[in-house]
């Protein structure tokens, strides 16, 4: 009967014994699993306190913070970092101010761009040259409007040394000396009654090489005035060497070269060629006149035809390449950047200057802030100039801190 007290007892204990372990194992395996299911988080990650993040709107879930090895929002959290880690800058002295002149001493308003006027070439010009150079704008390019009795198909007045350009130039060096910088258009647009930036035959055809004869002379007669830098706008194939070689046999071996490598034959031109009344005309019966110069200006869907012109040019020997339009053709500015070393101009032309001022005048948008991001955009892309009809107003801006202010405070 002990033995089998004892063997009872014995067979309890072992129960107990099992009954224990299996207990013990269990509590292994749930605290296994609650360690495996909920892995703790660093100190250094704890979610930051209240205080730190202010107060959250009611219904704000809680949750661990992320483990995210980078956080690029931490280098944008205030203006001073912002402002340090920036990899593009706009200054007044990247503008080029555009100028309308005609040969009268009143200002008249261009309809299509508001804010801008043909100016008096006496007066007019010489105050918004000032105004300029007091926001630190030191570069202007003038455009005149020639009188309609003066142009003639074959455009002589572009290089008559008493023109309006000549004199408008000369005024500018005498007043003003080496604090400005003026760049000039060479092509026969402005000078020709058919409209086009060279001579037109009666079969409708742009004369290339009889063009560029006129584009030597009307560039040595804009350096002969004062011209620091000539600006050839007419497309025309050969212009940048043709116009070297004349600025050198003249002596104006430092007269330097800006020229229109990637001009498109874009829709954003329309104001501007309101302001100088150069859209090409219908011809007399006997004449063919194109309506429009997509002979010579580049057709908007190529991007290869860009690196080609530029690729002349430089050969030519021009001292800055400019892509026109600006904001439509961002791509057309990163690629001339990445395959050359020389400077690259944008043009933000009337188009895009009317369309933000008729924007901002609906309250469609913030004009401050859309036309320094706009011009940031240029920079951004590659160019090292930018010619813009908002260069006095938005280096004003910039003075004041407006780059600063469209990026929202701190």
């Amino acid at each position: 009967m002990m033995a089998t007290r004892m063997s009872a007892s014995s067979s309890s204990g072992k129960k107990t014994s099992s009954k224990a372990r299996s207990s013990s194992s269990s509590s292994n395996v749930r605290r296994l699993r609650a360690t495996t299911s909920a892995p703790t988080t660093p100190a250094s990650s704890a979610a930051p306190p209240a205080s730190a993040r202010g107060g959250v709107p009611e219904g704000t879930p809680v949750v661990e913070p992320r483990d995210l090895p980078s956080r690029p929002r931490r280098n944008r959290k205030s203006r001073h970092l912002r402002r340090a880690f920036s990899e593009t800058t706009v200054r007044p002295e990247h503008f080029i101010l555009p100028v309308f002149v005609h040969d009268g001493e009143e200002d008249i308003p261009i309809n299509a761009m508001p804010g801008v006027s043909r100016l008096g070439w006496q007066n007019g010009l010489v105050r918004e040259v000032e105004a300029a150079m007091k926001e630190g704008v030191h570069q202007v390019v003038i455009f005149p409007k020639t009188p309609d009795e003066l142009k003639t198909s074959t455009a002589e007045e572009a290089f008559n040394p008493d023109g309006l350009a000549q004199r408008s130039i000369s005024l500018l060096k005498e007043k003003f000396g080496n604090d400005i910088v003026v760049y000039t258009d060479v092509a026969l647009d402005p000078y020709n009654s058919d409209g086009h930036d060279g001579i037109v035959s009666d079969a409708g055809v742009i004369l290339n090489d009889e063009t560029i004869h006129y584009l030597q002379k009307q560039a040595v007669s804009q350096a002969r005035a004062g011209a620091d830098c000539v600006s050839p706008s007419d497309m025309m194939d050969g212009r940048v060497a043709a116009i070297r070689e004349a600025l050198d046999a003249e002596g104006f071996t430092d007269v330097s070269i800006m020229s229109y490598t990637a001009k498109y034959a874009s829709a954003f031109y329309g104001p501007f060629r309101e302001a100088l009344a150069s859209a090409p005309k219908a011809g007399e019966a006997h004449r063919i006149i194109p309506p429009n110069k997509k002979t010579y200006q580049q057709d908007p869907a190529n991007y290869r035809e860009a690196l080609r012109e530029a690729m002349l040019d430089e050969e030519e020997g021009a001292d800055i390449m400019m892509v026109k339009p600006g904001m439509p053709y961002l791509d057309i500015i990163r690629l001339l950047r990445d395959n050359t070393t020389l400077p690259v101009a944008a043009y933000h032309v009337s188009g895009e200057y009317s369309m933000l001022k008729a924007a901002a005048a609906a309250g469609y948008l913030n004009e401050q802030d859309a036309v320094l991001e706009s011009l940031l955009s240029m920079r951004r892309a590659g160019s090292d100039l930018i010619l813009t009809y908002y260069a006095t107003q938005a280096a004003r801006w910039i003075q004041e801190g407006g780059l600063d202010a469209s990026q929202g405070g701190d």
